[in-house]
């Protein structure tokens, strides 16, 4: 059976299975059990067994649950009404007005947790009831979520950056560095597109509460201030060399904690509904992450990504070809693949093709992570949409149409650093000098 055929069966196995209501993380279990059974020696029991145990078990996937429970904890204090209250001055006057608070909410949570998933969980909590509440269409309340979240893999401190570094062999600072501007970018590009959408659809925008003076703005501001402190600790944490990714985020639930009993709002009961919550929330993502992980194996032992990409590496593409394959390759590989995995299985055959080509290993990295974003926001395997279907209860489908305009953004982004590769290197090189 040749690789297409494989992969055919494969695809339409996971859509079946999916399309007949199982559970996400069962239909990835079950598809790469047919996997491993039809196309390796090795028993699928006992593969999965191990695998599974290994991914649920991993030290650094510790930071995940807690920045979930700090969302949850700040979900149910006065958090997320100060947020809006500190934002909502500031954005008034632009097109489109809290819908940026998306955005931006997600651009400053990225840049503490390093996870797409943690963002979007955290940062949904807070803006999907309140943006529902004061009227704004949720299409584009889960639309610009979904595109702004994966910005937690872009924004240092970025866990896929360090895998790509260790599997390409470049300076992870200076991967996370180069990181900055084409976040900043990609931030910029889901702004405007708000802006686009309001000034053609004005009456799907609430109207402005009313105009502030700057100093009402910068009083406003003040709500922030518990914010700003939380996400400074976190990153000050991580920064300062003081703490891991895992350990700031338990920073951030006790300060979380903090914050919530300082305002009055933590009682018992609070307590319960915030560690209940996260604990739902995370089941479901972890048992995603467990099926990915078989999958990933699976994939393994079959040879499939390896084999594709030494197809890619083999019809002889001049740059700017083989960066538009590449893209594509990344994409569908999405479609099965977490994007850490992505990183792990291709990065080893793909890298002498890429400096052969003479395309930088630093920008080769930004742009990977870029292109793994993009399949973040994919069906059937896009894992933000299934972190968004379990908290808003929508369709796979309906979310995946309403996330299409983020991912074209994303195309364009990648467009933008090809044609002004400066984005992504001007910073490095300043570094190094």
């Amino acid at each position: 059976m040749n690789d297409f055929a494989i992969t055919a069966l494969l695809l339409v196995s996971l859509l079946l299975i999916l399309g007949s209501g199982v559970w996400v993380g069962l239909t990835l279990t079950g598809v790469a059990w047919l996997a491993v059974t039809l196309f390796s020696s090795r028993p699928a029991g006992d593969a999965m067994a191990v695998t599974v145990w290994g991914s649920s078990s991993s030290w650094t996937l510790t930071a995940l649950p807690l920045f979930v429970w700090m969302g949850e904890i700040l979900f149910r204090t006065r958090l997320s009404a100060d947020m809006f209250k500190g934002l909502s001055p500031w954005v008034q006057g632009l097109p489109g007005r809290l819908l940026h608070t998306n955005v931006i909410g997600c651009t400053i949570f990225a840049a503490v947790s390093g996870s797409s998933a943690a963002t979007c969980a955290t940062i949904g909590k807070m803006t999907l009831p309140e943006l529902s509440r004061r009227g704004y269409p949720d299409h584009m309340v889960i639309g610009t979520l979904s595109g702004s979240s994966t910005l937690g893999l872009l924004i240092p401190p970025s866990i896929i950056m360090i895998v790509y570094g260790v599997a390409a062999e470049v300076s992870i600072s200076k991967l996370f560095i180069a990181g900055v501007f084409p976040g900043m970018l990609l931030a910029a590009l889901f702004s405007g597109y708000i802006m686009f959408w309001a000034l053609r659809h004005p009456e799907q925008v609430p109207a402005a509460e009313r105009s502030y003076s700057l100093r009402e703005k910068l009083s406003a501001s003040r709500s922030l201030i518990p914010v700003v402190i939380l996400i400074l600790s976190v990153l000050g944490s991580i920064y300062a060399g003081i703490a891991t990714a895992t350990e700031a985020a338990a920073i951030g639930v006790v300060g979380a904690l903090l914050i919530s009993a300082l305002q009055g709002s933590l009682s018992w009961t609070t307590f319960r509904q915030s560690l209940m919550g996260a604990t739902r929330l995370y089941c479901m993502i972890a048992l995603i992450l467990a099926g990915a992980a078989f999958l990933t194996l699976a994939m393994g032992y079959v040879g499939l990504p390896r084999h594709l990409a030494e197809w890619i590496s083999s019809l002889g593409l001049s740059q700017a070809q083989l960066i538009a394959a590449l893209a594509l390759f990344f994409i569908l590989l999405g479609c099965f693949l977490d994007g850490i995995s992505m990183v792990v299985l291709t990065m080893g055959v793909l890298m002498p093709t890429v400096n052969a080509a003479g395309i930088d290993p630093i920008w080769f990295g930004v742009f990977v992570v870029i292109v793994v974003e993009m399949a973040q926001i994919t069906p059937p395997v896009g894992f933000n949409l299934f972190v968004l279907q379990g908290m808003t209860g929508r369709q796979l489908p309906w979310i995946a149409k309403v996330t299409m305009p983020m991912f074209l953004l994303m195309c364009l982004a990648v467009t933008l650093i090809y044609v002004f590769p400066g984005i992504v290197s001007w910073l490095p090189q300043q570094m190094g000098q």
